[in-house]
């Protein structure tokens, strides 16, 4: 069984889940920021346990969906777009009528899968080339 814990702080399974994705597996030297503070986190969980995470903020008046991240055993199911859909229906009720994100350009294609439109030029942050994209939701 499939559910979403959505709260306003950073949990330990969402901290797992980070750490093992973006520190271990991808070599991100910082995986933790102020932002977090901020955020709404939300947690899949699959029989009770951890699957993906990603967390929704706004700024200013922009909504942002961010570290989105699904643990290795789970990829290639769907699970990351579930948690990202969870997330926009999310930002919905919080009044968002458009989402942008920082996707990973080897990630881009996902996102552009789902509605998602490039918007700006390639940069490099957090250790990678990232391209900030937006939708309407």
């Amino acid at each position: 069984m499939i559910i979403f814990k959505v709260t306003n702080t950073l949990s330990e399974d969402e901290k797992m889940i980070r750490e093992t994705v973006f520190i271990e597996e991808q070599k991100f030297k910082i995986e933790f920021d102020d932002t977090d503070d901020i955020a709404t986190h939300i947690v899949m969980y699959i029989d009770n346990k951890p699957v993906g995470c990603c967390r929704l903020y706004k700024q200013e008046n922009e909504y942002h969906i961010g570290r989105i991240a699904v643990l290795k055993p789970y990829r290639g199911k769907g699970y990351g777009e579930k948690i990202l859909l969870e997330a926009e229906k999310d930002a919905k009720k919080m009044g968002a009528d458009s989402i942008s994100l920082s996707a990973q350009v080897r990630a881009s294609g996902f996102y552009e899968k789902l509605g998602y439109k490039k918007h700006g030029e390639i940069y490099f942050d957090e250790y990678c080339e990232h391209i900030s994209m937006k939708k309407d939701i």
